[in-house]
C-alpha cells in the first residue's frame, strides 16, 4: 500500500500543476485577445472617420479627385484585412500592418492636399474631424503598445518550463508583436 502513495501524490501534483498552468495560459491568452480587439477598435474608429473627412474635403477640393479616391481605396483595403485574435502570426501581422500603412500614407497625402485650401483649413467641421483623427492616431498607438504589453507575458508563460510542455500539448502558440514600419528608424526628410 505504501508503494502506491508516492506515485499517486506525484500524479496528483502533476494534475494540479497542469490544470493551474492551463488555466493561467487561458487567462493570458484572453488578455491578448481582448487587447487585440482594442487595437482593431481603434483602427475601426479611424476608418469610420475617414468618410466624413473625405466628404468635407470634397466640398472644397473637387478637382483633387485622385487623392480622394486613393484615400477611399486605401480605407477599403485596410478594412478588408483582418486577423483572428487566435491566429496572430508574424506573417498575418505584417499583412495587417501593410494595409494600415497604406491607409496612413493616403491620409498623409490628403492632409498635404488640404494645405492648398485655406478656407478648408479654417472650416470648423474639418478642424473637428482633423482633431478627432489625430486623437484616433494616438489611440491606435496606445492600443498597439498595450497589445504588445499583453503579448509579452503570454509568450513568456508558454515558453518557460514546464508551461511549455502543457502549451505544446494544448496547442498554445507564440503570438506576434506589433513592430515598427520598415524604415521608421530613419528620421523623415523635411524640405521647405
Amino acid at each position: 500500500m505504501k508503494k502506491w502513495i508516492v506515485p499517486i501524490v506525484i500524479v496528483a501534483l502533476l494534475a494540479i500543476f497542469g490544470v493551474n498552468g492551463y488555466n493561467s495560459t487561458i487567462g493570458l491568452e484572453e488578455n491578448v485577445e481582448e487587447s487585440w480587439a482594442k487595437v482593431e477598435s481603434a483602427y475601426q474608429r479611424r476608418a469610420d472617420l475617414i468618410p466624413n473627412l473625405v466628404a468635407t474635403v470634397k466640398g472644397y477640393a473637387a478637382h483633387e479627385k485622385e487623392t480622394l479616391e486613393g484615400v477611399i481605396r486605401a480605407r477599403s483595403e485596410a478594412t478588408k484585412t483582418t486577423i483572428n485574435a487566435g491566429d496572430l502570426t508574424p506573417e498575418k501581422m505584417a499583412q495587417f500592418q501593410q494595409a494600415q500603412q497604406g491607409l496612413s500614407g493616403a491620409l498623409s497625402k490628403l492632409l498635404l492636399t488640404v494645405e492648398r485650401y485655406p478656407d478648408l483649413k479654417a472650416n470648423q467641421n474639418f478642424l473637428e474631424l482633423q482633431s478627432q483623427l489625430e486623437g484616433t492616431e494616438n489611440r491606435i498607438n496606445v492600443a498597439r503598445d498595450r497589445f504588445n504589453g499583453t503579448v509579452k507575458p503570454y509568450n513568456n508563460h508558454i515558453r518557460t518550463f514546464p508551461n511549455n510542455l502543457f502549451a505544446g500539448m494544448f496547442g498554445f502558440e507564440k503570438k506576434a508583436y506589433f513592430e515598427s514600419e520598415t524604415g521608421s528608424e530613419k528620421a523623415p526628410k523635411i524640405e521647405f
